[in-house]
């Protein structure tokens, strides 16, 4: 039996976090799901979009998936036309992944949708609370990273 303490404790920093990150990525889903790619894809080509030509090992770090993963979910988008593969000059061992002119389009077409999702996130929060919000977040992975 929880003793009353217990039961009135609330969820874990943890619990919390992992529960917004599931339900973003579920809304991110279903509003990429037209354009034939799931919520992980689409963040390797916003992180391309932001640093475009990256390898393969930074492109996996940066979206949040394994080495094993990002192998797949780049091959998949290769084959969709959007990420080519190019030699990296300064390392010619290195493939670089880069953003073709098809998925900027695809990004630019959601690029509304997915900042209303945003915005309907913080939607209750002031502009100011946004802001700590986003620091605070940015400490907390930096914290673990």
């Amino acid at each position: 039996m929880l003793d009353a303490q217990a039961a009135k404790a609330p969820p874990s920093l943890l619990y919390m976090v992992k529960q917004v990150e599931l339900v973003v990525r579920s809304h991110l889903d279903e509003l990429v799901k037209p354009s034939g790619i799931t919520a992980l894809q689409y963040t390797a080509l916003t992180v391309l979009q932001r640093h475009d030509g990256l390898s393969a090992a930074q492109l996996a770090r940066d979206s949040f998936v394994t080495a094993q993963s990002i192998a797949d979910l780049v091959r998949s988008l290769e084959t969709r036309g959007l990420v080519r593969r190019e030699r990296n000059p300064q390392s010619r061992r290195e493939l670089l992944i880069l953003l073709t002119d098809t998925a900027r389009e695809l990004l630019v077409r959601h690029e509304g949708e997915v900042r209303e999702l945003e915005e309907r996130m913080v939607r209750e929060l002031t502009a100011h609370q946004t802001e700590q919000f986003r620091q605070a977040l940015s400490k907390a992975w930096h914290a673990l990273s």
